[in-house]
Parts: C-alpha cells; structure tokens; sequence
C-alpha cells in the first residue's frame, strides 16, 4: 500500500498538547451543560429544605428532617434584641481573603469563633443550603457566607425542645441560609454572615429567637458574592429585600 492510501497516513500526529486542549475543552463543555441544566433546580428539599445541587453539596452530612416548633415571628432593632437576649454582636470584622481551597489544601486558622471569612472550599463543595444534623467543615460553611448566607449554629448539648425552636426559626426563613450544631464554639447559639457574628451564652427563649432574626435580616444578602449565583431553595427568607 503507498502512503496515503488509507487517507490518513500524511496527517501529522496528534501532539499530547492537542489531546490536552481537546480534554480541557471536552471538561469546559460538560460543567457548562452541568451548570446549564442544573441553576435552579433542586432535588426535593423535604423538611430539611436542602438545595442540591444549585447551591451546592452537603458533602455526607446527614440532613435534619425534624419538623421545628412554630415560634414567634418579631420585627425586631438588632442591637435591642441582642442586648435583651445578652448577646454580642460583631459586625464589619476583618475581611480575611476568599482564596479557593482543594481538600488537599491546609485549612488556615480564622480569627474567629465561627469563622466569618477566610479561605475556603472551591465550588460545587460550598455547602447547600438547608438544615443539618451534623456540623459542615468551616470551609465548606464560608463558600456559603461569601455569598449572601446566613448560617445558624447551635450547641448540640442545647436540649432537643430548644433545638426545635430554632429549627422552627429557620423553618420560618429558609431559603439561603443554614442551620447546624457546632460544638466548637463559645456559644450557645450563634450566627454569622459574611464579616458578622451574633453569639448568645445562653439560650433565652424567644429573646434569643428575636436576636438572631434580627440578625440574619439585618445580614442576610450581606456579602460580595451574588447569592443567586448559586440559587437558593425557593421559599421565604429573611432578607428584608
């Protein structure tokens, strides 16, 4: 047979950077599809109101399908509502960066307790919106908050009739936040935004309640992200928009 006679004997070889470029290409195209198909849509949320995978993952933590018990809804000043309920407010705190980390990158220590920003998972790892037994890594919490999410944190030891009550508060107004136990902190309950921090020692009841609504209104949408960039379930929220 004489060169070329098959068609295709002349055609220079593929280079490995060509199969690169094509598999970069072929990888652009998929997420593009991926994110086209999926903005928006969520699995069914169920009671834990979780907005997978528009908002992001849960990476393995188990949801909380508990049905919280109705509390008071009240328009209440934030700095008010924490003095009654003896919390402390800390807003406008040191921006510590919004660099994307890998899982296999080092974790770094954040000034505070939640965190309130600093480096973080890199998406779609960001953690989902909704309510969870379970506490979610801190970096995975942050991606969250650097777009306009209000994160609820409670410590786990709190009774289960109080833990209700708050999953009734986030029941009330779910749509981009989250609520989850973290044992790791210095409060009772606590909440943060992007730079802001609420924390509680104690668990006061509806006093309580009312500060950390006041809060996450006065904060939610709160942050240099668009929060629709990663749309949030559909429902009510505290943004006061």
């Amino acid at each position: 047979m004489t060169p070329g006679a098959s068609g295709g004997a002349d055609r220079p070889a593929p280079t490995k950077l060509g199969y690169l470029i094509g598999a970069l290409i072929v990888v652009a195209i998929g997420a593009g599809i991926y994110f086209a198909l999926t903005a928006g849509k969520n699995e069914d949320p169920g009671n834990a109101h979780i907005a997978t995978p528009s908002s992001g993952s849960t990476n393995g933590i188990e949801p909380d399908e508990r049905i919280g018990t109705p509390v008071e809804d009240n328009a209440a000043d934030l700095t008010e509502a924490a003095a009654l309920a003896g919390c402390e407010v800390k807003e406008d705190l040191k921006d510590e960066g919004g660099e994307h980390l890998s899982r296999e990158d080092d974790v770094p220590e954040y000034s505070t307790n939640p965190p309130t920003s600093g480096p973080h998972i890199g998406p779609p790892l960001q953690q989902a919106d909704g309510a969870y037994l379970e506490t979610p890594l801190p970096e995975d919490a942050l991606h969250s908050l650097e777009h306009g999410r209000v994160a609820i944190q409670y410590d786990p030891a709190l009774p289960e009739s109080e833990q209700l009550e708050l999953k009734g508060l986030y029941d009330s107004a779910y749509s981009g936040s989250l609520l989850f136990p973290n044992p790791d902190m210095p409060y009772a309950v606590a909440a943060t935004s992007w730079t802001n921090l609420i924390g509680c020692k104690a668990y006061e009841g509806q006093k309580t309640i009312d500060a950390i609504r006041a809060f996450a209104v006065e904060h939610h949408g709160d942050a240099p992200e668009p929060i629709d960039l990663f749309p949030p379930t559909p429902g009510p929220s505290f943004s006061s928009d």
